[in-house]
């Protein structure tokens, strides 16, 4: 039978793909979710996985070819394998013959079984590992926590593929791994009696050793490197085995120059005063933590940030709320915060002022006819802002339900990447921790975020009187490379009028 292999879909507002290296060519037996060839993006590299264990047919896309999403790459003949076929059988013989024969299955040989690094996710190609909940000799059952992995931006479990003993951890705490990467082995059955075999990294480390003699730079990153003159030699490789790809280019063609422009501001630390060093500790700074810091420096380093600020009387929302809190819990399951006013109401206004919901592309705005909402979340691990798709249909409740839940998910740090991209405009949240007021920094590469603040009884002139009323200072920052301030100001006044008179978002006003 035959099978199509095509090009997966490659994340949000790419369309195409250029061919870099294919690790398999026509007649290789190839296994289910053996790595094909890997496709390069203007943003990631993404590898492309057999869907079906059996023969690589024929190819159809070759290397430096521009496919589209979900083009032919390849033909595969199903089955065809001789390695897979046979594999298939025996593992069809072999839970057979288990209850009479005191032997265990070995996938990786011996009866033991390799703990992989888990899929990351889109962009992501390594991992640190943070902490192991098990040590060797300890027993696991099969989907058994063994290790946490911390990225860029999520934290992973790493579940334990069968139960059996942990006879071996190939990655420590505190050791970055690829996205392909073996963590460690686990051996026969609880009772440990079967002892784990060498043959796989033996395999693997052949395997590696020869793919790596002649390892050939993607097309686009030869292609740029020729044409800005660049030696090869000089660019570290990301790629698998050390290939060169075009975003390895790309870095090191900006970061040559800025590098001597950049080294004088890391100016060397003062020494510690002799009566301070038992006093003063030293952590390594997470992944996240460092991607957070280079992020917002690169934010202030690359847009125009600019803040207009104004200041809503919340009675009215207050009100509302106080009325039909306990009738909307009932109804709905999820109390009313006042997160959903304020997510409605940018919505409201985003239509009316689009370029506070758009994006600059190169020499191009880009209007976004929707919106993704981020909400920035504190967690224990650092700042996360997991986005709220088509935040401008929902309902209040809708909005409620997914605000809790994707606050659980950022705090219990299981937000996966897809949960964090995306997102076109951003509300942040200071006024939990007390905040009065603040200037929040952008979210690149979206061009507006509101911060919200802490709600205060203050003295208010209203009709010629004083009164207290409960007052938030709002707060919007904004990229000035594409809102002006009129636009800016507009888009505030708008939100605080929806907020003062929650009807006008009832009646679209």
């Amino acid at each position: 039978m035959s099978v199509e292999v095509r090009v997966p879909t490659l994340g949000e507002s790419v369309t195409e793909a250029t061919i870099a290296t294919w690790f398999k060519k026509p007649g290789d037996s190839v296994a289910v979710d053996e790595m094909l060839c890997e496709l390069e993006t203007d943003k990631v590299t993404v590898e492309v996985p057999s869907p079906a264990a059996g023969t690589l047919a024929e190819i159809v896309a070759e290397e430096g070819e521009t496919v589209g999403v979900d083009a032919l790459l390849a033909t595969l003949d199903a089955g065809d394998g001789a390695s897979d076929g046979g594999s298939k059988d025996d593992a069809e013989e072999k839970p057979k013959a288990k209850p009479d024969a005191d032997e265990t299955p070995a996938k990786g040989g011996n009866g033991s079984t390799d703990v992989m690094v888990p899929t990351l996710g889109e962009s992501v190609t390594e991992a640190t590992v943070a902490t192991w909940f098990k040590q060797v000799g300890d027993n696991v059952s099969q989907d058994e926590m063994l290790c946490e992995l911390e990225t860029d931006k999520v934290s992973v479990e790493v579940p334990a593929p069968c139960g059996g003993v942990l006879t071996e951890i190939v990655a420590p705490e505190g050791t970055t791994v690829d996205a392909k990467a073996k963590l460690a082995v686990i051996s026969g059955s609880a009772d440990g009696t079967v002892e784990p075999g060498p043959r796989p990294d033996a395999s693997e480390e052949k395997a590696q050793a020869s793919s790596g003699k002649d390892v050939e730079d993607a097309p686009a990153a030869k292609k740029i490197m020729a044409e800005k003159g660049i030696d090869a030699a000089s660019v570290k490789g990301s790629g698998r085995d050390g290939r060169v790809m075009k975003e390895d280019v790309v870095k090191a063609a900006a970061g040559s120059a800025p590098a001597k422009t950049e080294s004088p501001a890391q100016a060397p630390r003062a020494p510690d005063a002799a009566e301070d060093a038992d006093r003063i500790e030293r952590v390594k700074m997470t992944r996240l933590r460092q991607t957070i810091a280079r992020r917002l420096k690169d934010a202030q380093n690359t847009a125009a940030i600019l803040t207009t600020y104004n200041e809503v009387d919340m009675t009215e929302v207050m009100a509302l709320r106080n009325t039909y809190k306990e009738a909307f819990e009932k109804k709905h399951g999820v109390r009313m915060g006042f997160m959903s006013f304020f997510t409605k109401a940018c919505c409201h206004v985003l239509k009316e002022v689009p370029e506070v919901n758009a994006e600059i592309d190169g020499n191009e705005i880009v209007y976004k006819n929707f919106v993704h909402m981020g909400v920035a979340a504190g967690t224990p691990q650092g700042l996360v802002v997991p986005v709220i798709r088509n935040a401008d249909r929902m309902s209040f409740a809708e909005i409620e339900k997914a605000i809790g839940e994707k606050g659980r998910r950022a705090r219990d740090g299981k937000l996966s990447m897809a949960e964090m991209q995306g997102g076109t405009f951003t509300i942040s949240n200071g006024g939990v921790y007390g905040s009065l007021m603040s200037s929040p920094i952008l979210n690149p590469p979206q061009s507006g975020i509101l911060g919200m603040h802490k709600i205060q009884d203050r003295a208010m002139v209203v009709d010629g009187e004083i009164v207290i009323r409960p007052m938030m200072y709002l707060a919007l920052s904004y990229d000035h490379r594409i809102v002006d301030g009129k636009g800016a100001v507009t888009f505030l006044v708008r939100v605080k009028e929806a907020l003062e008179d929650p009807r006008r978002l009832l009646m679209d006003l």
